[in-house]
């Protein structure tokens, strides 16, 4: 709950010495475990609050609300999903133009370059060329980065953890879309071994972030006066539709687009969103359809290409009666693949995470300008490699405008236009044709048809070194600070991996039968999956791509047995990533062994608190000296005061937690009697001036002593109606605390901002009251508590927060099970948990930090300790 101004950005415990701390305390504030060189979740990530408050300005929109209005608000919100739907579709064809645009001029350039130079022995000139063009526009991508970090990397980590609750900065910005999809394609463009598709699921979620909103930091100018949707449980169902339309945009897969955003993010899902977010997917298809189909083939309405990738037409030839797409025999090799997929995999997202933690403790903390450096160093090594392997390792091979039967020759007549203006003559003497070449020197998806598609044009030993090279310079690649995407590179290595083994199966075993297309497709879901981790999604995802039902079965089943494979060694490399940022991102369920464990043991027992009818002077204190973004709303219960002090457990389960409480209490008493000081008015300094004592803070151990001997002055909003007296005892200090409610740091900070308050001398009733919308207006950016102009405001005013706090939030028991909280929080998308007793008090509350497996992991080493 908490973050302070450490320089790592850690809570203000972690500045302190890191060896007297215990491997607990280490989890909990989310430092790395020395032992085992894990980054533990982080406490400065804050969480989106997806509960609804409940409270008389909402109460009075539903009770005008009639049929007629519900219906005209749920037309709005399906308007919208169909504008994010278009919206992304057409920064799919932004990026598709630009990448296509840019790298036909560089290959153009360089093809009659190496053309002229192969004879005049001139090819370095012909490298620099390359060269300078990879390099200007890896330049460019990095800039953009600079501009927008968090525009770096694929952003499905970002999106995953948005859409499970936790808000990354920045992640849902104008500017971020803008810097990620101009810079993603610069990065494609540079020669860079990334695709373009994953980052195009960032940018529809972005853009289904915004758009609901008509208003944007970067365009404060520009504002509208549209107050619906502006909560977060409203984002996060939009973030979920422009996530799943960036998905079918890049693979033309709707439903898959729709499962991704169920399976690898939302934690919240029903019927109703399931509609809109299959509704968006398809329109955004729609839209990139009709637009790429009639600019590519001027046949405007013909709904030729879906999606970003095509995988093409799985189909044997009609001359060959013994060819089947795939047999039952087949399904033996399958499975080995997928286990060697998931053994590729595994070892792809480990490298990739040795060079993740080599970055952030090399790269990340020197100037910005190092991580350009880095990126143009890796954009040099790639395309040196590239031309060096194209010219002396690639094999020439005859071109033949029939088939003669043997897998050495190229059927001019048997491939698409497509493909076969892709073959590469380079480094080769005439009616040849360089298969290195053809597959590095031309853009990504050609590359992919080549490998689905061609029958007998590339050597063994060629896919060797291609699977090689893209192997190790991709897994380099992703981190660097540009826009890159990992499907398409990984599709590309599984498909050579999987062209590889069909050759070795035709050469070596015999088996003329196989169709060596499947056996691509089959090695790109192999490796896709064992690095990645996805099952239902990629599964539809890959057949929507293929247009073929029967690869349904095949691809199920290498999935399910890459992931298998690859989840015995290490995590997906989206879930590697997420961890390694330190995101408190919640799992799907806990261990059954977390069921040791109750609510009591892990909840945050130290509560800041407010009473229904505060203070001006306290609000502005509490909001000034912590970080809370929500506070209990209680009163102090005289009936149990008798019983709490004796430590009746059937009247308060809090007994246990006494002492604690008490000290914290004080603590905070003191506290915000001291931030008293800096509220702009003379005359609540002077009270301060009467109140704090000069000496320094007691030790712990002793404070709680010294408060019986002192009796500290209780704090001055109390009750309003009365004046704070000496010689209150113990008892009337520390009552047990009833719960009434929830109020949040940004309802608070509103009525502050509006001046909602009334005087002691009046009512509450007097009070200014603030619509739904009034209450919203300043969403998603509410003002800060030290920039608000509190000069104009009298400190000793009273403000009742009855009105708009929440009433009924989710409560859970201090014994309740761990799973049971757990599933409460995580699928109703919480933020804040509060416990509460039998009788009505609140004893503690629950943060997602508090669910973290880091967290639970140490509390349960606790909880073996003690016993």
């Amino acid at each position: 709950m908490a973050r302070c101004g450490c320089g790592a950005g850690l809570c203000c415990c972690c500045c302190g010495e890191r060896e007297s701390r215990t491997p607990e305390e280490l989890t909990i504030l989310g430092e790395t475990h020395e032992e085992e060189d894990e980054i533990l979740p982080r406490k400065d990530y804050e969480s989106l609050d997806y509960d609804r408050c409940i409270n008389d300005p909402y109460l009075e929109i539903l009770e005008s609300m009639d049929n007629k209005k519900a219906q005209r608000y749920e037309a709005v919100k399906w308007v919208l999903v169909f504008a994010i739907g278009v919206c992304t579709g057409l920064v799919g064809l932004f990026v598709d133009f630009f990448v296509r645009l840019f790298t036909q001029l560089k290959f153009q350039v360089v093809q009659s370059s190496v053309e002229e130079c192969t004879e005049k022995g001139c090819l370095a000139l012909s490298l620099l060329e390359l060269l300078g063009f990879n390099l200007t526009f890896v330049f460019l991508a990095s800039l953009l980065v600079l501009i927008q970090p968090v525009a770096a990397g694929s952003g499905i980590p970002e999106i995953k953890c948005y859409l499970n609750g936790v808000k990354v900065p920045g992640v849902v910005r104008l500017r971020t879309v803008v810097c990620k999809a101009t810079g993603v394609l610069f990065s494609v463009a540079g020669g860079l071994f990334v695709g373009k598709e994953g980052p195009m699921i960032h940018s529809g979620a972005v853009v289904g972030a915004g758009l609901p909103q008509f208003q944007s930091i970067s365009l404060r100018k520009i504002q509208f006066n549209f107050p619906y949707f502006c909560s977060d449980r409203d984002k996060r169902d939009f973030v979920s539709a422009g996530a799943a339309a960036g998905v079918a945009a890049a693979f033309g897969a709707p439903i898959g687009g729709t499962l991704f955003s169920l399976e690898e993010g939302s934690s919240f899902w029903n019927q109703g969103l399931t509609w809109k977010v299959l509704f968006c997917s398809m329109a955004a298809t729609f839209t990139l359809n009709f637009f790429r189909s009639g600019i590519q083939f001027g046949s405007w309405g013909s709904f030729q290409l879906p999606g970003l990738l095509n995988f093409g037409e799985f189909k044997c030839s009609e001359s060959d009666k013994k060819c089947h797409l795939w047999t039952a025999v087949d399904l033996g090799f399958f499975i080995l693949m997928g286990i060697v997929g998931g053994l590729l995999g595994a070892t792809f997202n480990c490298l990739n995470k040795r060079l993740a933690k080599y970055r952030m403790r090399n790269v990340h903390p020197k100037p910005k300008l190092v991580r350009v450096l880095e990126s143009l160093l890796v954009s040099l090594t790639t395309t040196v490699m590239v031309f060096v392997a194209s010219m002396v390792l690639g094999e020439c091979r005859q071109i033949s405008s029939s088939r003669h039967g043997g897998n050495d020759t190229l059927s001019l007549q048997d491939i698409s236009e497509d493909v076969n203006s892709s073959i590469k003559t380079f480094f080769c003497p005439n009616e040849t044709y360089n298969d290195m070449a053809t597959l590095f020197f031309n853009p990504q998806e050609s590359a992919i048809l080549q490998l689905f598609h061609q029958d007998g044009t590339f050597s063994p030993v060629t896919l060797s070194l291609f699977f090689l090279l893209y192997f190790l310079l991709s897994c380099w690649t992703y981190g660097i600070s540009v826009p890159s995407g990992l499907f398409v590179p990984s599709l590309l290595c599984g498909a050579a991996f999987g062209r590889l083994v069909a050759n070795l199966l035709k050469s070596y075993i015999g088996l003329d039968h196989i169709y060596s297309g499947t056996f691509a497709l089959i090695g790109a879901a192999a490796f896709l999956g064992g690095v990645v981790r996805m099952t239902i999604s990629l599964t539809v995802i890959l057949i929507e791509s293929t247009n073929e039902i029967t690869y349904g079965l095949p691809i199920m089943i290498t999935l399910m047995v890459a992931k298998w494979t690859g989840d015995f060694f290490n995590k997906g490399i989206y879930d590697i990533h997420v961890n390694l940022r330190g995101v408190p991102l919640l799992e799907w369920e806990t261990g059954m062994e977390m069921d040791k464990l109750q609510a009591s043991d892990i909840m945050e027992p130290n509560l800041t608190y407010v009473y229904p009818h505060t203070r001006i002077q306290s609000l502005v204190s509490i909001l000034r000296t912590t970080v809370h973004h929500a506070f209990p709303v209680v009163t102090e219960n005289r009936g149990n005061e008798r019983e709490f002090m004796k430590g009746n457990q059937l009247i308060s389960n809090n007994i246990k937690f006494k002492k604690s409480s008490i000290l914290t209490r004080a603590g905070e008493q003191r506290k915000r009697s001291q931030s008293m000081k800096s509220y702009p008015s003379s005359e609540l300094r002077n009270m301060c001036d009467e109140h704090i004592a000069t000496e320094e803070p007691p030790e712990k151990e002793d404070l709680l002593q010294q408060m019986l001997e002192r009796r500290y002055t209780p704090y001055p909003n109390l009750y309003p109606d009365q004046s704070p007296s000496e010689e209150w005892t113990m008892e009337e200090r520390f009552r047990p605390l009833t719960f009434h409610g929830l109020i949040l740091r940004s309802q608070l900070v509103t009525l502050l901002d509006r001046g909602v308050c009334y005087s002691e001398s009046q009512s509450s009733a007097s009070q200014p009251r603030l619509s739904h919308a009034e209450m919203l207006e300043d969403y998603p950016h509410y003002p800060d508590i030290h920039d608000l102009d509190l000069t104009l405001l009298n400190p000793r005013m009273i403000v009742d927060v009855t009105p708009y706090m929440n009433p009924s939030p989710f409560t859970v028991s201090p014994n309740t099970h761990v799973s049971q909280v757990f599933n409460l929080f995580r699928t109703m998308g919480l933020r804040h948990l509060p416990v509460v007793n039998a009788v009505g008090e609140v004893v503690g509350i629950i943060t997602r930090h508090n669910l973290t497996h880091e967290f639970l992991q140490a509390r349960l080493r606790q909880h073996y300790q003690t016993i």
